[in-house]
C-alpha cells in the first residue's frame, strides 16, 4: 500500500463530489466569496473545531450535525462574515442557512453544514447566503475543488488545495481537501466539542466512528502544530465527509484504516505548512522542536512557548540569531527542565550548550537564521519525550493587515 499527491488535486478529486466557488457579495472587493462543496450521494463524516468559548453559530451548527446526524451531503462556506458572537438570531441565521442549501439541493437541512470567516459581531445577511446558493448550484461541477478553495480565502494569498490517491493492491481511492487561514491561526481544535477551515473528502467507504477518531488524531499532529500569531479562532472547522464512491472499504483496526490514516496525516501536514508559509505577512517558516524532555507536556509547553514568542518572531524577521529569546521563551513556558543541562541549535549550528553560550561565531548563527525556513531544536537532556511546532515570524505587513483589517 502507497500513496502519492495528485497534480492540482483538491476536495473534487475524489470520485463522487462537486464543488463550486462564486461572487455573493460578502467581500467589497469583488472577490469569490461564497463555496458549496456536495456529495452525490450520503456521506459519513467527522468534525473536530475551535475550543473557543465564543464559539460562532455555525460552528456550533456543525458540532450539532456530528452528535445528530447520521450523514451529511453538503458544505456551504462564506468569506466576509464570521457570523461569530451574534446570538440567537447568529444562529437561526446559520441554521436558515442550511436549509436554503437543502431546498435547492433537495436534500435534508440536517444533511448540510455550514462554515463562516470573517468579521466577528455582524450579523448575516440572508440575502447574500440566498444568492450564493443560487449561483452555487447550477455551477457545481467535478472540476470546481479549487474554484471553491479560492472562495474561501480572506487575508491568505493563495488558495490551497491538495489529494493524494491511496492504492490498495490494484484499485485506489482519494482524499482531497481544501483549507484557509492566514491569520488568527493558532488551533486547538477538539472532537465534538481570520479563521482556519478545513474540508477533506475520500471516496473510500469509512464509517463516522473511524473517521472522528483519525480526524481526532491526525488534527493533534497538524493543524493543533501550527502557529501564526497565537490566536484561536471563534470559528475553526474541520470537516471530513467520506462518500463511499471508490467502492473500497476501509476495515477498523487493519492495515487497510493504517494506510489510509498514513496518507490523511501526510495531506493535513501538507495543508497546515502551507497555511504557516502563507501567514499574514511571514517571511519565515521555523519548525521549533524540543526533544528528551521529562514528559511530552513539557516539550509541548516549551515548544508552543517559543513559537509563539513575539520577541522571538521579530528575531526570526530581522535575521537576529538573539537565542537569548529563546531561551527566555523556555524558561517562561511553564516546563519543567534543568536549564544547565539544555542544549539549543540553530538548524545543525550549537547555539547553547549545557545552558550557556555555546561559543558559535553570530556568522553561523546568521547563515542559518537568514533561510525561508530553518529548524531550531531545543534538547532537554532529560527523558524521551519530544513535541515540535510550526510557526511564522512577524512582519511589517502583519502589523499593516492586522491594523486595516477591519476598517
Amino acid at each position: 500500500m502507497s500513496f502519492e499527491f495528485i497534480e492540482n488535486g483538491s476536495p473534487t478529486s475524489a470520485s463522487g463530489f462537486l464543488a463550486a466557488g462564486v461572487t455573493a457579495g460578502f467581500k467589497r472587493s469583488g472577490a469569490p466569496d461564497f463555496a458549496m462543496i456536495v456529495s452525490e450521494k450520503p456521506a459519513d463524516f467527522a468534525g473536530v473545531f475551535t475550543s473557543c468559548t465564543f464559539a460562532a453559530a455555525p460552528v456550533r451548527v456543525c458540532q450539532q450535525r456530528v452528535r445528530e446526524s447520521d450523514f451529511l451531503q453538503a458544505v456551504i462556506i462564506n468569506s466576509g462574515n464570521a457570523n461569530a458572537c451574534t446570538g440567537e438570531a447568529g444562529l437561526a441565521a446559520a441554521r436558515q442557512s442550511c436549509e436554503i442549501a437543502a431546498d435547492a439541493l433537495n436534500i435534508p437541512a440536517d444533511a448540510v453544514a455550514v462554515a463562516s470567516t470573517g468579521r466577528i459581531g455582524v450579523q448575516m445577511n440572508m440575502q447574500l447566503i440566498e444568492k450564493g446558493v443560487a449561483l452555487a448550484v447550477p455551477a457545481l461541477s467535478a472540476d470546481g475543488g479549487n474554484t471553491a478553495a479560492e472562495a474561501i480565502m480572506t487575508t491568505d494569498t493563495v488558495a490551497k488545495a491538495a489529494a493524494v490517491k491511496v492504492k490498495f493492491g490494484e484499485k485506489s481511492i482519494c482524499i482531497g481537501a481544501m483549507t484557509k487561514g492566514a491569520g488568527m491561526i493558532d488551533p486547538h481544535l477538539t472532537a465534538p466539542h481570520a479563521t482556519m477551515i478545513c474540508i477533506i473528502t475520500t471516496d473510500a467507504k469509512i464509517s463516522k466512528k473511524q473517521l472522528q477518531k483519525i480526524l481526532a488524531v491526525n488534527a493533534d499532529n497538524s493543524f493543533n502544530r501550527i502557529t501564526v500569531d497565537g490566536d484561536m479562532s471563534t470559528n475553526d472547522t474541520v470537516l471530513f465527509l467520506a462518500n463511499g464512491a471508490s467502492g473500497i472499504e476501509i476495515a477498523p483496526d487493519s492495515k487497510d484504516e493504517e494506510a489510509f490514516a498514513e496518507a490523511l496525516l501526510a495531506l493535513m501536514q501538507n495543508l497546515a505548512k502551507r497555511m504557516v508559509l502563507d501567514g499574514e505577512g511571514a517571511t519565515k517558516f521555523v519548525e521549533v522542536k524540543v526533544i528528551n524532555a521529562r514528559s511530552e507536556k513539557d516539550a509541548k509547553l516549551a515548544a508552543e512557548a517559543v513559537g509563539n514568542s513575539l520577541l522571538c518572531k521579530t528575531a526570526w524577521f530581522g535575521n537576529d540569531p538573539n537565542w537569548g529569546r529563546v531561551v527566555a521563551a523556555l524558561g517562561y513556558s511553564g516546563a519543567e527542565f534543568t536549564a544547565e543541562k539544555c542544549d539549543i541549535y540553530f538548524g545543525d549550528v550549537p547555539v547553547v550548550k549545557n545552558g550557556g553560550d555555546a561559543g558559535t561565531p553570530e556568522a553561523d548563527l546568521l547563515a542559518t537564521v537568514k533561510e525561508r525556513e530553518f529548524t531550531i531544536t531545543c534538547d532537554f537532556n532529560e527523558g524521551d519525550a519530544e513535541y515540535w511546532v510550526w510557526a511564522s515570524d512577524v512582519s511589517y505587513e502583519y502589523v499593516k493587515i492586522n491594523a486595516d483589517y477591519h476598517t
